[in-house]
């Protein structure tokens, strides 16, 4: 079929099913071509393979990808689920359906000389080269686009004056957009033509003394006063973007409506921002121009909390956990109403899959909530399928990691 069919055709399905079009939609249906052909090939080979010699694929060196250089690994490794329930952390790719780990991190507190601390993370980026995941200690917070070709990056000191875009096939960044305003995260939107970069006055990993924790035997500096000032939506092509103020509010105690990070994410469409809240109505929505606007329709159940957010078509939303004292389990729910459609294992729903598939975590049966792993679940089965090892339980350690997902 040629590529103007192709795509002609699958316009038609998405239209059918009432999804909206993301911007990178060619891209998309070549990719997903793709994988459904290497499929198709490494079946028929197995199904005729009886030499005693066998040749081994190395991923990223495999057949050139449509622009002409190695195809990435994620493309290369289709299979439709790759798990490595041995591994924690992951060292070799992880994907389901259309979903892969693009990264993850690990956290430690620095003691600062003032008696404050840091968080600052340590990322594992997934080199497309071989097709595992490699330290990249020069960033203190990075999102990989859709196609997971690119990443948009900062520097260890946040805030931040300037996003590298980082190439993920040869490890280099092509080009760094400078801004005037330190920032402190940055995310693609959801067709990965825009970025949207939050803003601090300080950095919103800093943990202040003045604001003091204890458990009664040790007392450790808290989570720093929110220094928010507002996001940058930037066009990821040209660099060129305008910045937005958004105030921090205070409720009647005088307690800040956000979290000391509380960044901006882009709506499902792309064409809105929006914020966490510590109080209902927990998600306000903003324009480009900082102007606040009205929730979604199909977003309105949602809460910023439960990362999956709205299945790939729309159709469906994750909800929170729905388990008990001693069984876990998630929801899935109707997002013009909030009603649930669905009851399924698992303790939190991470990323779709697909459009009847999310990767959660899940507990080991019996053992503390904080010994989670990947798993891979399915609307209307009770089955899950392991997709990583178990997490340490200790808040801050190398065993315990953080997923970040992308489309593949």
């Amino acid at each position: 079929m040629k590529v103007a069919d192709l795509v002609r055709e699958s316009l038609r399905e998405q239209a059918d099913q009432g999804a909206p079009v993301p911007g990178n939609f060619t891209d998309r249906v070549l990719a997903a071509r793709r994988r459904r052909r290497t499929r198709t090939m490494v079946g028929a080979s197995l199904a005729v393979v009886t030499a005693t010699v066998v040749a081994v694929a190395v991923p990223g060196l495999g057949p050139d990808s449509a622009d002409g250089g190695p195809r990435p690994a994620s493309e290369l490794q289709s299979g439709d689920v790759l798990a490595h329930p041995g591994q924690t952390p992951p060292r070799e790719l992880i994907a389901a359906g259309d979903t892969a780990l693009a990264a993850y991190s690990t956290n430690k507190r620095v003691k600062l000389s003032d008696g404050d601390a840091v968080i600052t993370r340590t990322y594992r980026l997934l080199d497309q080269k071989t097709g595992t995941y490699r330290e990249a200690p020069r960033w203190s917070w990075l999102d990989v686009a859709p196609g997971m070709r690119t990443a948009a990056v900062l520097e260890r000191e946040l805030p931040a004056k300037r996003i590298g875009l980082l190439n993920l096939m040869t490890g280099k960044v092509e080009r760094w957009i400078p801004v005037d305003r330190g920032v402190g995260g940055v995310e693609f939107s959801p067709d990965g033509r825009k970025l949207v970069a939050t803003t601090y006055a300080e950095n919103p990993d800093l943990l202040d003394m003045d604001n003091p924790m204890s458990d009664g035997k040790h007392t450790e500096p808290g989570p720093a006063d929110p220094s928010r000032t507002g996001f940058y939506v930037l066009d990821v092509a040209s660099g060129d973007g305008d910045w937005s103020e958004v105030k921090t509010e205070t409720g009647g105690f005088g307690i800040a409506d956000i979290n000391t990070r509380q960044d901006f994410t882009f709506s499902r469409d792309g064409s809105l921002v929006y914020t966490g809240l510590t109080s209902a109505p927990h998600q306000q929505y903003y324009d480009f121009e900082g102007r606040k606007a009205s929730t979604p329709a199909r977003e309105k159940h949602l809460h910023w909390f439960v990362e999956a957010g709205l299945s790939p078509n729309g159709k469906l939303a994750a909800g929170d956990f729905a388990g008990g004292n001693r069984t876990t389990a998630t929801e899935v729910l109707d997002p013009l109403t909030g009603k649930r459609v669905a009851k399924l294992p698992g303790q939190q729903l991470l990323a779709w899959a697909d459009d009847k598939r999310l990767i959660a975590w899940d507990i080991a049966p019996g053992t503390s909530e904080y010994r989670n792993r990947l798993v891979l679940i399915t609307i209307g089965s009770e089955k899950t399928v392991p997709l990583s090892g178990y997490r340490s339980p200790k808040e801050v350690s190398g065993g315990r990691w953080t997923p970040l997902f992308a489309d593949r």
